[in-house]
Formats: C-alpha cells, sequence, structure tokens
C-alpha cells in the first residue's frame, strides 16, 4: 500500500513575520529614531565652550586688581578681590536704584509691546480696512530710520515736559515697535486660520473676546519670543538712556555703568567689569527660568496637524 505524498502548501503571505528592520539601520532613522554622533558632541562642547568663555573671563576679571587685568598675559583663573570689587562698584554708582530702574522699564516696555504688537500685527494680518498695506508698509519703513535722527526733537520734547532725569522720558518712546508689528504680523498670518476667526464672529463673539479666546491662545509662542528679545534689548539699551538720564541722578544699568570710574584719571577696568557682571547676572537668571517656557512655546506652535 502506497501513500501518496502530498506537499504541504506554503504559509500565507500574511502570516509571514516580516523581518523588523535592523537597530541603527536606515529604517530606524527614517523612523525618528536619531543617534548623535561623537562629532555632534565635539561641536556642541566646542560652542558652549567659545559661549560661555566671555562670562568665565568677565568673572575672572572682576577677581582681580584693575592692574592685574590689564597685564598680558590676562588672568585665567580667579583671584581674591570679587567681593571687594562688588562693594566698590555697588557704591561708587548708584547700582541697587539702577537695578530696580532698568527692571521697571525692560519690564514695562516688554509687555506694551507684546501687548500693542499682537494687536497691531492682527490687524494688519486678519483684516481687511482700507489703507492697510500702505499702513504696513510706512510702519515697515519706519525700521529703516536711524535712531539718532529722532534725538534732537526728542530731547526737546521730554525737556517741555519737564521728564529730563525721570523714567517716562525712557518708557514712553519704546512703548511699541515696529520690528514687533512686523514679527507678529507675519506669525499671524499662517498661524491663525481665517476660519477660525470667522467662526468665533458666528458665534457671536465680539473682537475683544476673538482677541482674548481667539488670537492670544494662538499667538502665545511668538508673544513669549518677542517678549524675551525685548526684554533684552531694553535692558542692554544705552544710547537714548544716557541722553535722558544722568548717572548720579536716575539711572539705569547701562548708564550707571557709564558712571563707573567717570573724571578719574586713570579706569580700574576690574571694577567696570565687575559691574558688568552685576548687570549680567539678572538676564542669566531670566533666561534660567523662562528659557525653557519659551522654548517650549516655540515647540508647541511649530506642530501642525
Amino acid at each position: 500500500m502506497t501513500h501518496a505524498l502530498t506537499k504541504v502548501p506554503p504559509a500565507p503571505a500574511a502570516r509571514r513575520r516580516a523581518p523588523g528592520p535592523r537597530r541603527g539601520g536606515k529604517a530606524g532613522r527614517a523612523g525618528g529614531q536619531h543617534h548623535a554622533g561623537p562629532l555632534t558632541y565635539v561641536v556642541l562642547a566646542l560652542a558652549a565652550f567659545f559661549s560661555l568663555f566671555p562670562l568665565y573671563w568677565n568673572l575672572v576679571a572682576a577677581s582681580h586688581t584693575g592692574e592685574r587685568v590689564v597685564q598680558a598675559p590676562s588672568p585665567l583663573l580667579p583671584g581674591d578681590q570679587l567681593f571687594t570689587n562688588l562693594e566698590i562698584a555697588w557704591n561708587q554708582v548708584h547700582m541697587g536704584q539702577a537695578l530696580i530702574n532698568t527692571t521697571i522699564v525692560a519690564g514695562t516696555v516688554a509687555m506694551s509691546t507684546v501687548l500693542f504688537a499682537t494687536l497691531a500685527g492682527f490687524a494688519f494680518a486678519k483684516l481687511r480696512f482700507r489703507g492697510r498695506n500702505i499702513l504696513l508698509a510706512v510702519v515697515i519703513a519706519t525700521m529703516t530710520v536711524p535712531p539718532q535722527l529722532s534725538v534732537i526733537p526728542l530731547y526737546q520734547i521730554i525737556t517741555e515736559l519737564g521728564w529730563v532725569d525721570q523714567l517716562q522720558s525712557v518708557i514712553l518712546p519704546t512703548l511699541v515697535a515696529a520690528f514687533g508689528v512686523f514679527f507678529m504680523r507675519q506669525f499671524l498670518l499662517e498661524a491663525l486660520p481665517v476660519e477660525l476667526v470667522e467662526a468665533a464672529r458666528m458665534d457671536g463673539a465680539n473682537s475683544l473676546r476673538i482677541i482674548w479666546h481667539v488670537v492670544f491662545p494662538v499667538a502665545r509662542p511668538a508673544m513669549a519670543v518677542l517678549g524675551m528679545l525685548i526684554f533684552v534689548q531694553s535692558w542692554n539699551d544705552f544710547f537714548w538712556p544716557f541722553i535722558a538720564l544722568t548717572p548720579d541722578g536716575n539711572p539705569t544699568l547701562q548708564v550707571a555703568l557709564a558712571g563707573l570710574g567717570a573724571g578719574n584719571h586713570t579706569v580700574n577696568h576690574a571694577v567696570v567689569l565687575t559691574g558688568a557682571l552685576i548687570a549680567t547676572i539678572p538676564l542669566l537668571a531670566v533666561f534660567a527660568l523662562l528659557g525653557k517656557h519659551v522654548v517650549g512655546g516655540i515647540t508647541a506652535g511649530a506642530v501642525k496637524s
């Protein structure tokens, strides 16, 4: 008795287990698994070194005497004069008052610029009105005018108002910036759909409610970035505050730093660099506290459905 040999049919292709991609292969990298190589860490280390070295040397110079700072080769290790130089810099000018004034000026200018620039950017981006393109061109054109041209008439105005050596003379001329308007307009032009605004209007929302519940949530990432940029710019502003304020009266930090060593035949560069260190520490604290929120806002705004 013979048995017929029957050939077993192969397993269906659907039941076969497809071989998975090898780890580290091209398929893994295509799926979003990126691994940094040694060269990446070397480049990042060099970038961090060159970025942090000026701050480190500022700290080193602030811890030495003025004679040692100007000698060659320059010191690369901290000294023992840091607290002495801090005391001299703090008492030689109104450093405490300058810190308070600069915080008030930078905070007020940053908040007002973000508010007004967001409102104007929304109007230029999504509202239709007569002369919109002409007004936008005028706003952009003001960015090409050097600020030195407005110094004389602006100083005459604050003199007639009695605002010399007053903080409002520094705050009011910078409540809004053309760059901020253009920046927010470009962001809202792409990030805010017109259908979202029209849907809010169909639901009965007025303009103020649309701005509060629709525009501000969408524009939050750009508002955070703009606020950080304007705050740093206002904190480091020197030209106009040096004209409107005095080092011995009601200075900001940059004006106070200009008064360090003024009137002396020799300037103690260590004390000047100590004052610069005092002016830099608050900015580093702001970046440490708010930097991740700004980056998180940018990342959230970059995600598209």
